[in-house]
């Protein structure tokens, strides 16, 4: 008699636990709750919670519906470049030349050729500099010739995603992109000069800067400072900082990428090398290294561990397409094109066993309004990386709740501070996250939660995360 009796208890409690809603797939209380008070409907959100010990699906709402990602597609680019090529890979910049170096002068050019590197800051390059002059180079009597086709030419320009090429997250991938071609510049207010000092760091030494800013009266705002290449085609390098500063502002700085990306980085080499105490003679010219060139110093990038925690903390946006690109490279070979990376992602997730109807993979970084995943298949691929043996180096790579990131201001709650690693994403009618859950129970659950919904990235898409969110740790 007892067996009847356990049994209908058991069966009692899994009607009435919490997870027996979610297996019915039925939204918490609380989250359908939030969802109504911001006027997101069931219909615009996709969430998909495992078990990451049981594999058990806790929770699947609108799961296998093809959803604009915004940036948790970094997600699925980091990992398969660190499935694919390992921790510990690295980029190499090296650089050769086709003439004699004897005294410390090189009698011939100085060939540079970019190996994709996605972390060239002006501080690596100062390496790079500095480890040509360790190998007695002083002075380079030729050109300083980029050979960059190692990547296939960008199609379009920097202005193409929402008309903002000053911007550093529009930077398109380069095979020898320097400092995301981006420097900082500070405007310094002087009450006895009409217009303002203008510091730039890094300065390349082609840049032809134009200063036509206007010093006002009144209260500080640093929005009509305004940036412009009027002639981007003739003349690159030429950058206008015109627009009204207010004296009251004293000094501030923002950062703008400007020029190509060849221009920047011959220009910030010129300064640096100028630093360092080097001479050079020559000019910029773009060529494939010659067969007889003879080599002369390689830089490493950062290890790709070192790389993934950039993009992900972060959200780097030309990173994330530099890794696209290296997947690609990789697997078929140079040039790297978009579409070498794309069939190279492709490729893993059908030898993974991951499917995901209606997937759209545009450039692998989530600018782009063109992708689409599902949340099931983004979290079979988290519970893949969860059970990986590079598990630790991925996890590491996410935003910490309450820590850092872009999630140092979120998710502040008692307890949940340091156990929820999450990538999120934004863009104009998109809010999502991505990760993993380390719930009060002790158990880790796999989350994902994509808002597809008119308005979601100001601030509804994010009210809604943080009530499943808040459920999920309650498990």
């Amino acid at each position: 008699m007892l067996k009847p009796l356990v049994a209908l208890v058991a069966l009692v409690a899994v009607v009435f636990h919490p997870l027996a809603l979610a297996r019915d797939s039925q939204l918490p209380p609380a989250v359908s709750r939030v969802m109504t008070r911001v006027g997101i409907p069931a219909k615009d959100v996709s969430i998909y919670v495992r078990d990451a010990n049981t594999n058990e699906v806790v929770l699947g709402i609108n799961d296998n519906q093809p959803r604009s990602p915004a940036s948790v597609i970094k997600v699925l680019t980091t990992y398969v470049a660190l499935d694919t090529l390992g921790p510990s890979y690295t980029w190499k910049t090296r650089a050769y030349s086709n003439g004699p170096l004897a005294n410390g002068v090189l009698n011939g050019d100085l060939f540079v050729v970019g190996g994709g590197d996605p972390y060239m800051t002006s501080e690596h390059w100062w390496r790079f500099v500095q480890g040509l002059r360790e190998q007695g180079l002083a002075k380079i009597n030729g050109d300083f010739v980029i050979d960059q086709s190692y990547f296939a030419p960008a199609a379009g320009n920097r202005a193409d995603f929402d008309s903002q090429p000053f911007r550093s997250y529009n930077v398109l991938p380069d095979a020898l992109m320097v400092n995301f071609q981006t420097s900082r510049f500070t405007l310094i207010a002087n009450e006895q000069r009409a217009r303002p000092s203008i510091l730039v760091n890094p300065l390349p030494a082609n840049l032809d800067l134009q200063n036509q800013v206007r010093l006002i009266d009144g209260k500080c705002y640093t929005s009509g400072v305004t940036f412009n290449t009027p002639d981007p085609i003739d003349k690159p390098n030429t950058v206008v900082v015109g627009g009204v500063l207010p004296k009251s502002c004293g000094s501030f700085s923002i950062g703008r990428a400007i020029m190509t990306a060849p221009d920047y980085a011959y220009g910030t080499f010129r300064t640096l090398w100028t630093q360092s105490g080097g001479a050079m003679d020559g000019a910029l010219r773009m060529e494939t290294l010659p067969a007889n060139a003879k080599p002369l110093y390689s830089h490493d990038s950062l290890s790709l561990a070192e790389v993934i925690r950039l993009v992900n903390k972060y959200s780097n946006n030309v990173m994330a397409r530099h890794l696209m690109l290296t997947l690609g490279v990789e697997k078929f070979g140079p040039p790297a094109t978009v579409e070498s990376g794309r069939n190279a992602v492709r490729s893993w997730l059908s030898t993974r066993g991951i499917t995901m109807p209606g997937f759209v993979l545009d450039n692998g970084s989530g600018l782009s309004r063109a992708e689409r995943v599902t949340a099931r298949g983004l979290g079979e691929m988290l519970d893949m990386a969860w059970h990986s043996p590079f598990m630790p180096e991925f996890a590491a790579s996410l935003p910490l709740s309450a820590t850092d990131g872009t999630l140092r201001n979120r998710f502040k709650s008692p307890g949940m501070q340091g156990r929820i690693r999450l990538k999120t994403g934004h863009l104009d009618n998109v809010s999502a996250l991505a990760g993993f859950v380390n719930a009060a129970s002790g158990k880790t659950y796999v989350v994902v939660i994509i808002v597809n919904s008119p308005g979601a990235q100001g601030g509804s898409g994010e009210a809604v995360h943080a009530e499943l969110i808040r459920w999920v740790f309650g498990q």
